[in-house]
């Protein structure tokens, strides 16, 4: 071993090792160097000024497009006021309200329904004797059960018609049950067997059932009664709340109508109404037309209409049309509800376009006060100055609606040349003298109807 090699324990120790011998020398810093360190800080204060400068620039662009859609928004709403203050310049348009009345108020309780003495009729006495029976097992213990299940099933419309005679404890139970039962199937069963039985006879193979009891007018008025129908009701804002709590009709009121229809088509067989009380009759209907709650109910309510119209006889209908309409023009408000009433008798037959005629005669005269024919209707249509600001185009399309239907419904005002041509030239102001222009609400109406008219109606 070397005398000058280190010891063992002197290797291991740091403390004992040589630093090492740094062979590099210290750089010295030159303006040069200070030069570039001053240059590449100002390129660095001059971006972040660029930066914001750009931040700055971007911030006043959309403070710019806010500014120009706040002034764009501005000058709509400045020009939607000018058009409302020079729509207002026309004067001031009512609200007007929808055509519907409620003609039904609050209902009274349903009578209750009484069952027939089975023993005492000999109609199921005949069918419990039967060998038909042995097949359902009917039995008259429980005579409710045994007699709604005849009715629901059909039997007992089979039994009438094979028997040829219902008794009294039968139709009326089967009455009672179509106007007052709260169970919908059994109301429609009662309304199918008494319209089965009404109808019967009118085949060729077919005899006719004796009925031994006939309702008469005062028990189905009575039924509208209990229903809330309000037989005197005036037109007011109170009965005209669409949106009152009280109850509508019930479902019976469908049943009700079917039986009246049934009733209207065997006339040829046995008058059931007396002329006042088919005269009621119509002016029920027209007034079911008018509450809104019907309308799913328009086609049955049409064929009512058609049945009893058409129950007059020739001689009894020339002065019930008359009264008929009289009750109505004093009934309805003038307003879209009459329009509604007229638009609501079909025009499918000659005697529901006469009725229609005359409810809008009517509805005219009671319009135009010390007005005593039609003439003196339409001379003062004519004579309204429609350039007025002050003319109300609202009523102006009432009369329009109520004169045309009053003039072309009625076949007979063309062999009148007086009062047709006067028609004519009241269309021919209603869409020569009202300005294309005139925004007022319902101008246009009046003007587009009249101009149709005239070139479809009168020079077709």
């Amino acid at each position: 071993m070397d005398t000058d090699d280190p010891l063992d324990f002197e290797v291991e120790d740091e403390l004992l090792k040589s630093p090492p011998v740094n062979n590099k020398r210290k750089k010295i810093i030159g303006l040069d160097d200070l030069l570039q360190d001053y240059y590449r800080e100002q390129d660095k204060l001059l971006e972040k000024k660029k930066r914001e400068t750009k931040a700055k620039t971007k911030a006043k662009k959309i403070k710019s497009s806010y500014d120009d859609e706040d002034s764009k928004e501005a000058k709509l709403t400045r020009m939607v006021e000018k058009c409302h203050s020079q729509l207002k310049a026309f004067g001031e348009e009512k609200e007007i309200p929808p055509w519907g009345v409620k003609v039904f108020g609050e209902k009274k309780a349903f009578p209750t329904l009484e069952f027939p003495d089975l023993g005492s009729c000999n109609l199921l006495q005949a069918f419990l004797n039967n060998k038909l029976n042995s097949m359902v097992e009917l039995t008259a213990e429980k005579g409710d059960i045994f007699l709604e299940g005849l009715l629901v099933n059909g039997w007992l419309s089979k039994l009438a018609f094979l028997c040829g005679h219902v008794e009294k404890p039968i139709v009326v139970w089967a009455f009672n049950t179509m106007l007052y039962s709260s169970k919908e199937e059994l109301c429609n069963s009662s309304s199918d067997f008494w319209c089965a039985i009404l109808s019967s006879g009118k085949e060729g193979d077919q005899a006719p059932v004796k009925i031994d009891w006939f309702p008469e007018y005062t028990d189905l008025r009575r039924a509208l009664d209990i229903y809330g129908f309000l037989f005197k009701f005036s037109y007011n804002s109170e009965l005209n709340n669409l949106d009152s709590d009280i109850e509508g009709a019930p479902p019976n009121i469908r049943a009700w109508i079917r039986y009246v229809i049934a009733c209207c088509l065997i006339r040829s067989k046995k008058a059931i109404f007396s002329t006042v009380e088919a005269e009621e009759i119509v002016e029920i209907i027209i007034c079911l037309f008018l509450d809104r709650q019907f309308e799913g109910l328009l086609v049955l309510l049409n064929d009512c209409m058609e049945a009893i119209v058409n129950y007059f006889t020739d001689v009894e209908w020339r002065s019930s049309c008359e009264n008929i309409a009289k009750f109505i023009a004093c009934r309805v408000s003038k307003d879209l509800n009459c329009i509604q009433t007229i638009e609501c008798i079909s025009e499918a037959s000659s005697r529901c376009r006469q009725l229609r005629s005359a409810v809008a005669y009517q509805t005219l005269l009671s319009c135009f006060d010390g007005v005593l024919s039609g003439e003196e209707i339409l001379k003062s249509l004519t004579e309204i100055n429609l350039k007025d600001k002050g003319c109300d185009f609202y009523n102006m399309y009432i009369h329009l609606v109520l004169t045309e239907n009053w003039v072309l419904s009625n076949s007979l005002i063309e062999e009148n040349p007086v009062i047709y041509e006067m028609f004519c030239l009241y269309l021919r102001h209603c869409s020569n003298l009202i300005s294309a222009t005139n925004l007022r609400s319902y101008a246009p109406k009046v003007r587009h109807r009249a101009s149709y008219l005239l070139h479809f109606s009168i020079y077709k």
